[in-house]
Order: structure tokens, then C-alpha cells, then sequence
């Protein structure tokens, strides 16, 4: 029994172990590296003909990203998720395979004037396609089994539609041993889609750490707050811009506008109309729409039956081919556009942010998690100026982000999870966070909660019968992508100085707040200052 960290160790993406037990080879989760360039650091660690099955948290691409190219590289087994996460693969990834074929296609227009040989894109709408075929659904709470000595079960998880934790029991030469993967955490209260649902017994456990170091700020009025955005953008006279991830955020986001619409929060602007511009969030929306029992929440559940779709309203608009999409930029009346991708390292958004950017009647509104090197995290870090499409753009549009909305739990909500377990594993794995994260929360989890934990490098391999490390991994290096705004931050120095420029930013952000918010502000700081100002 034998587990292999191939992705996600010391890194928020690339979700991949590889599982060898009963005779059988088994991926969990087959996801790919985002904030990188896609033809760098995305080849396959195993041989994919030798792979039986693979075991699918999720639909998230960072997740399930690289299954068309297991296909392309030979693999022929079942991949066993969700109903609705085999229903959201289908779209996701496809798109994924269009993006491949068109960033491949561009790169060679690009390296042919250079002289540079040709790139391949890592897989093809025929892989996408072959890998959607070998999907096998499967109901929450029901125990499985797969092969000889090998049963599993999918519990939900609260992140996204149909995601899961999945618990895997393993049977070989008499001995038994349990392994969780803990999926992505949901964040709690979010709309839609019900609560995480917790597991209590384990011999190991496989755990994500993406919030691991902080909490999300207090739970705000999200529909409050969006009003407010969109009403002082609106009569500026600009529009409000948001990056959102294609499949979850954007339909909690239509969520929240159509009640501030039916409570008409924002005046003097009729129903102003808002763009849906991906035709993957399109999709995505009418899957959501299509698998409500045993996936939504009681809310949303009540509006259904009263006849409501929770998520459309009158001035929705969709836009579907590439004309359409141009068009909105012609459209002079202030408007909401959400378009992916979420972090705005591809897709349709990117040229919103060229028409936007600039403006400074405009809201760019940040609604989830932006990892290191992404132009979304370029910009939340405050650059002056991005490049896009090969232009210098100056950051002039204000940059908000809306605190608290996040599909991940935080520090408060992944200790909560694991400590639902009756008795501690033998052994907890820390996985999926900055590499900074890993490392304090399983010192955290150790050290305050008692538990053996590991935050194990790509490569570590672990026999699960005999509870010993067989080998330890090595760091590896991420490439990713340097915009020139942020080319001049190589040093810890230069990142210190940015980390004050921030600072001064939020302090003058903040100008007018409550007495009380800017008190304890204030505290903080003096108190962090006073332990470096010796």
C-alpha cells in the first residue's frame, strides 16, 4: 500500500497522488498548474497505461485539468466521480482542450516570426472527448466497490456542485487501512449548494491548506456590498468587471445580483443589464440549474418550489461567440460583465480588463482566491501597470475585492474539519497551499491539536501498511509567469517595501471608517512595528 504526492505539495494546483494497493494503480485527482505557463511543468509523473482508475474530487481544473492528457498518454480505465462533477467535466473539459489547441496555435504564429520551433498544445479536443467518455457517476453517502480490496465513498464537501471528500478503504494481505482525501473544504454558508458534510474515522488523511494561515474576514453582507459597488460605480459612469471563476463563483454571483435586484438596492438604473460573457459559465449554469436534488441547499431549494430560478432575472445577458462578446465593449451604459478566467490568466476577461483597466469610473471586483504569479494576484498586489495582449495598461480603475466570499473554508473552518475525526489518523498529510502554508498549519495541527502530520514534497512516498516514509520528495521549482510590473520584486527587501506600499493603500482605503475598525487597525500595526522597531 503504497501513496506517491505527485502535485499540490507546497503549491495551491495540480492536484495528483498516485495510490498503488490490490494489485491496482490509482490517481486521485489529476489536475493541473495554474499561474504557470500551461506548456511548462504539466507532464505526466506515471506512466498513464499503467493507471487502473482514477478517483475525482472534483470538476475544478486544478483538480481535473490534465485527464485528457492521461488519455492522450494511453490510460483507458474509469474515472469515478459525482454525477455533477462528471455532468461539469464534460463542459470544463473541453474547454480546457480549446484553450490548449488555441494557446498553441497563437504561440506558433508568434514563434515562427522568431524563428522558434513549434509547441504542441498538451492535449486535444479527441483526448477531451475520450477522457469524458470514461466518467463513472456515483451517489453521495454510498460505500462502493471498485476492485478486489478496494472500496470507496463520496462525501459531499460544501466546495462546489458535486464535490467530494472520498474515502477510500483498502484491503491486502489481511490488512486493512483507511485513507481520506479531503477534496477541497468548503467554506460554510455559502449559497446554492449545501454545508460540508465531515468524516469521522480514518487511518490517514490527505488535507487541503489553501486557507491555512488566515481566516476570511468577518462574513459580510455580500448583497449589500455588492449593491453599494455596483450603485457608486454605476453613477461614475463606469462598469463593474469581474473576474470569476467560470463554473461556482459565477453562480453565486447571479445569485446575489438577483435579489438585489428583486429588492431593487440599486436605483436610477432600471434593470441594468449584466453580461455572463463565457460560454462556459453558460453552460455551466444550466448544469447547476439540472441537478438541484441532493446537491442544493435549503434556500435555494424554497425559491425553486416557489417557482423562482435563483439564478436568472430580467437584464441577464448571455453572450455566446466572439462578436458578442467584442460588443459588450461598445455598449456606453454602465453594466456588470463577469467573464472568466478567474484569475486572468486566460479567456475572454482579459480583454475587459484592456477596455476597463484604465478607467477610472471603473470597478474591477476580485470575488475569489488569486494564486502567486496570476495577472489577478499582479493586480490585487497593486501594480500600476499590466501588459496585456503585448500593450502597456495603467491600473487606474479602483480594485475591490469581496471579502469573505470564497468556496474554500479557512484556518477556523479546515481545523474544524479535522477534528470532526472520533480518534486522530496515524498520519495527516498536508497538501494544496503556498509553501509557506503547508508548512505552518501542519506545525499547527502538531503542535496545538496534537496531530502526526507531514506537509510531504512531490516525489514523498508513504507505505500505508507499515506507516513508514519510504522516500522523501524534493521542492521543486514552479515556473511562472513575471509581468514587468513585477519583475523589479526579486528580493526580500523589494517585496518588504511592496508589502508597505500595500499597507499605505488599505490605510488610505479605509479613510472615513468606523472609529472602532480603525482603532484596532491601529493597534495592530503599532504592535507589529513595536516587535521590529528594536
Amino acid at each position: 500500500m503504497k501513496l506517491t504526492f505527485l502535485g499540490a505539495t507546497h503549491e495551491v494546483t495540480g492536484s495528483s497522488f498516485y495510490l498503488e494497493a490490490c494489485g491496482k494503480h490509482i490517481l486521485i485527482d489529476c489536475g493541473m498548474e495554474q499561474g504557470a505557463n500551461i506548456f511548462v511543468n504539466q507532464t505526466l509523473a506515471i506512466d498513464a497505461e499503467d493507471v487502473d482508475a482514477v478517483f475525482l474530487t472534483h470538476a475544478h481544473i486544478d483538480h481535473s485539468g490534465k485527464l485528457p492528457l492521461l488519455y492522450a498518454k494511453g490510460f483507458r480505465g474509469e474515472i469515478h466521480a459525482t454525477g455533477a462533477t462528471s455532468a461539469l467535466c464534460n463542459i470544463m473539459l473541453q474547454d480546457s482542450a480549446h484553450i490548449q489547441m488555441f494557446e498553441a496555435e497563437w504561440k506558433n504564429k508568434k514563434g515562427k516570426r522568431a524563428g522558434k520551433p513549434e509547441v504542441e498544445p498538451l492535449y486535444n479536443m479527441d483526448d477531451a472527448l475520450g477522457a469524458i467518455g470514461l466518467f463513472r457517476s456515483h451517489e453521495y453517502h454510498v460505500i462502493e466497490d471498485i476492485f478486489d480490496g478496494v472500496r470507496i465513498r463520496f462525501t459531499d464537501v460544501g466546495h462546489l456542485l458535486g464535490s467530494s471528500s472520498i474515502e477510500i478503504w483498502l484491503t491486502e494481505n489481511g490488512i486493512t487501512r483507511k485513507i481520506v482525501f479531503s477534496g477541497d473544504i468548503g467554506n460554510k454558508d455559502q449559497p446554492i449548494i449545501k454545508e460540508p458534510q465531515y468524516v469521522d474515522e480514518a487511518d490517514y488523511v490527505v488535507m487541503e491548506s489553501t486557507y491555512g494561515d488566515r481566516n476570511h474576514e468577518e462574513r459580510q453582507d455580500f448583497v449589500t456590498e455588492l449593491s453599494e459597488i455596483i450603485q457608486n460605480t454605476f453613477d461614475r459612469g463606469g462598469n463593474v468587471v469581474i473576474p470569476s471563476f467560470a463554473v461556482g463563483r459565477t453562480q453565486e454571483l447571479l445569485y446575489f445580483i438577483r435579489k438585489i435586484k428583486e429588492e431593487k438596492r440599486v436605483v436610477g438604473y432600471g434593470d441594468f443589464t449584466v453580461y455572463v460573457d463565457s460560454p462556459l459559465a453558460n453552460e455551466a449554469t444550466q448544469i447547476f440549474s439540472n441537478n438541484v436534488r441532493g446537491y442544493y441547499d435549503d434556500e435555494a431549494l424554497e425559491l425553486l418550489n416557489k417557482g423562482i430560478n435563483p439564478l436568472s432575472f430580467p437584464g441577464l445577458k448571455t453572450t455566446i461567440s466572439a462578436d458578442e462578446s467584442r460588443a459588450i465593449n461598445f455598449d456606453k451604459n454602465p453594466k456588470i460583465i463577469i467573464s472568466a478566467s478567474g484569475m486572468c490568466e486566460a479567456g475572454r476577461i482579459r480583454h475587459h480588463l484592456k477596455h476597463n483597466l484604465w478607467r477610472e469610473e471603473s470597478t474591477i471586483l476580485f470575488v475569489g482566491f488569486q494564486a502567486g504569479g496570476t495577472l489577478g494576484r499582479i493586480i490585487v498586489d497593486g501594480a500600476a501597470e499590466v501588459k496585456l495582449f503585448g500593450e502597456p495598461i495603467k491600473v487606474n480603475a479602483e480594485i475591490r475585492k469581496l471579502n469573505g466570499i470564497s468556496g474554500h473554508a479557512d484556518k477556523d473552518g479546515l481545523i474544524y474539519w479535522i477534528n470532526q475525526f472520533k480518534e486522530k489518523p496515524k498520519k495527516v498529510f498536508i497538501v494544496h497551499g503556498e509553501d509557506a502554508v503547508c508548512t505552518s498549519f501542519a506545525e499547527l495541527l502538531r503542535d496545538e491539536y496534537g496531530y502526526d502530520t507531514m506537509a510531504p514534497y512531490s516525489g514523498t512516498e508513504y507505505d500505508l501498511a507499515a506507516d513508514v516514509l519510504i522516500k522523501e520528495g524534493i521542492p521543486v521549482q514552479i515556473e511562472q509567469i513575471m509581468l514587468p510590473a513585477r519583475k523589479r520584486a526579486v528580493t526580500v527587501f523589494d517585496h518588504l517595501v511592496e508589502a508597505g506600499e500595500r499597507l499605505m493603500r488599505v490605510i488610505r482605503h479605509n479613510e472615513g471608517g468606523t472609529n472602532k475598525d480603525l482603532a484596532k487597525f491601529t493597534s495592530q500595526i503599532n504592535s507589529l512595528t513595536d516587535k521590529w522597531d528594536r
